[in-house]
């Protein structure tokens, strides 16, 4: 008897998620836009351009759902969410997918039933300080006023780093990123600690970027990454392979600049699988044959979406260092196309 009702929950489970995963799709297809979940502005990931349009790596992941599930990459309404509102706006269904600055961790993945559907960026947490502080390693700051964002990783991983180094802090307490960035400007704070990129894109908006230096010590792991809700098994199929499809398109070679002339079919078995020529992936994905190549469409493949965002020869000049392809030393890897 036990066997028979653990076997009923199951199905019923498996049947939620399956209605629950398909009404997300059905929804955004309904609504004709798709509602995503951003920062409320860090430079070169998640910001509005001079007319209010939102640019930047984080938001073209946004982009290539929306052109992958409804054939158009400005059918997007763009949330700005903090540390705190971010969870609750995903939760509550008033977003659909999240694409921030969030840290794939247990207990979120866990205990707040939410679904990370991979990692796009490979980060750690950094602090940043006036160079007329002196100070050189984080482990010089005892007594340090630290500007430090509520409801975030970085949170708790400052409060061990001290403890563990036997040192103080006094934590001034802020809501976003650009908050943190002007009580550190104005001298509230000795130090301002969060994600290095973050730190990185943060600074290069500075009157005088070279007056501040970011400290060599990388005192966490933040894998960064999409996530969608518990139980949206088709959507975040839909969320996880759209990421996976630029990470791939990168490794295969396929380019905004080739991208026409391989979709009419190549000698590269995966590349026809990945771009509808072969195979029915899309079908599998609910989604029709070509959904891959309006997403690699939109901006070109990971690699042209960094380089062009957030890469070395942008003002926030980042290596791709953790973030090159397995092929290349990093830690970027996709499952097959099969």
């Amino acid at each position: 008897m036990k066997n028979t009702l653990f076997l009923g929950a199951l199905a019923c489970t498996a049947l939620t998620a399956g209605v629950a995963g398909a009404a997300t799709l059905d929804e955004v297809k309904a609504r004709g836009t798709l509602n995503c979940g951003v920062t409320t502005g860090v430079p070169g990931f998640a910001e509005p351009d001079a007319n209010g349009v939102w640019q930047g790596f984080d938001v073209a992941v946004c982009r290539a759902v929306a052109a992958a599930v409804l054939s158009d990459p400005n059918a997007v309404e763009f949330v700005p969410t903090t540390g705190k509102t971010r969870f609750t706006a995903l939760a509550s269904g008033e977003i659909d997918m999240l694409a921030r600055n969030t840290t794939w961790t247990f207990s979120r993945d866990v205990d707040l039933k939410f679904e990370f559907t991979g990692v796009n960026y490979y980060d750690g947490q950094g602090f940043m300080a006036p160079k007329d502080l002196g100070v050189t390693s984080a482990k010089e700051l005892d007594g340090a006023t630290v500007c430090i964002q509520t409801g975030t990783t970085t949170e708790l991983n400052l409060a061990d780093f001290f403890r563990a180094n036997g040192i103080s802090y006094e934590p001034v307490p802020i809501e976003t990123g650009a908050e943190a960035v002007q009580q550190y400007n104005a001298g509230a704070c000795d130090v301002y600690t969060t994600d290095a990129s973050a730190l990185a894109a943060q600074r290069a908006n500075f009157e005088d970027p070279a007056a501040h230096v970011i400290m060599p010590e990388i005192i966490s792991k933040e894998p960064l990454g999409p996530l969608v809700r518990h139980g949206d098994n088709e959507w975040a199929d839909i969320v996880r392979w759209t990421l996976n499809a630029l990470i791939t398109a990168e490794e295969l070679g396929v380019t905004s600049a080739n991208l026409n002339e391989l979709a009419a079919g190549s000698d590269n078995p995966e590349i026809n699988r990945l771009l509808g020529t072969e195979g029915d992936l899309g079908g599998m994905l609910g989604l029709d044959a070509d959904w891959a190549e309006r997403a690699i469409g939109v901006a070109g493949n990971y690699g042209e979406i960094f380089e062009k965002n957030i890469g070395e020869s942008t003002p926030i000049g980042l290596a791709r260092g953790l973030n090159a392809q397995w092929t290349d030393g990093g830690l970027l890897y996709s499952p097959p196309f099969r």
